[in-house]
């Protein structure tokens, strides 16, 4: 799509913060008025709109998409997408345990075991660990622990928390993340730890790599639209 405006900006209305594009107020893919909780957010939406070129390159407007993710997706099925999230839960990545080789045995624990000790102290969600594939079922009150922090997040925290979740195949790992506990880049290495691992023995593959690094910048640009979201919150706090 070509360029069609010249200036984006903010405007701040009723419903939130709003952003105009030659003074035209944008809308959500579904046709829903386009409205954020914060300045922070509408910012940095407008300034992806303004920094477009010739063309509008839509995968350049990540701040964006999440806001109508949570705008279109989410608000409307809250419910279910928590229920699909604190489902993450059971199937926790920091769960599933290697027996040997020893030394990525002793990395899973040095990466991974910290961040149960985490979710028990701070969610009160104790969580079992296996090895292998085997499937260990958790305690019903981890899970309800679990699925109580995950509905503790509002329609746009909670599209922050999809893409934290479902890109590190741990629950735990999203909600510190979330919760200001572990920063990204020690997220990632415990989230690629498996692979970087196999990595350093049989070598990289090029087309994986590609596919991690767009994951991991996915993984960041979630945990930037918490933040912005978060400088709303203390400032009206």
């Amino acid at each position: 799509m070509k360029r069609f405006y010249k200036q984006a900006e903010v405007v701040a209305g009723g419903a939130g913060f709003s952003v105009e594009l030659d003074g035209k107020q944008i809308r959500t893919p579904k046709k829903s008025v386009f409205a954020v909780p914060g300045e922070a957010v509408a910012a940095a939406v407008a300034a992806e709109w303004q920094q477009q070129g010739e063309d509008i390159q839509p995968e350049s407007m990540p701040i964006l998409r999440l806001a109508n993710t949570a705008i279109d997706m989410i608000a409307p099925q809250r419910d279910a997408v928590v229920d699909n999230l604190a489902g993450f839960g059971g199937t926790d990545l920091l769960c599933y345990r290697v027996e040997a080789p020893g030394e990525l045995a002793r990395r899973q624990d040095s990466l991974w075991s910290p961040w149960l000790d985490w979710a028990a102290s701070r969610h009160g969600a104790v969580l079992l660990t296996t090895h292998g594939i085997t499937h260990v079922a958790q305690p019903d009150a981890a899970l309800s622990a679990l699925h109580r922090a995950v509905d503790h997040h509002d329609v746009m925290e909670l599209a922050a928390l999809n893409d934290l979740v479902t890109i590190a195949g741990s629950l735990v790992l999203g909600l510190a993340v979330s919760g200001g506990a572990l920063e990204v880049s020690a997220a990632w290495t415990a989230i690629r730890l498996d692979y970087d691992f196999q990595a350093e023995k049989w070598g990289k593959d090029a087309e994986a790599i590609q596919h991690g690094e767009h994951l991991r910048r996915d993984f960041g640009h979630a945990a930037r639209f918490l933040d912005l979201l978060r400088m709303k919150q203390s400032e009206s706090g």
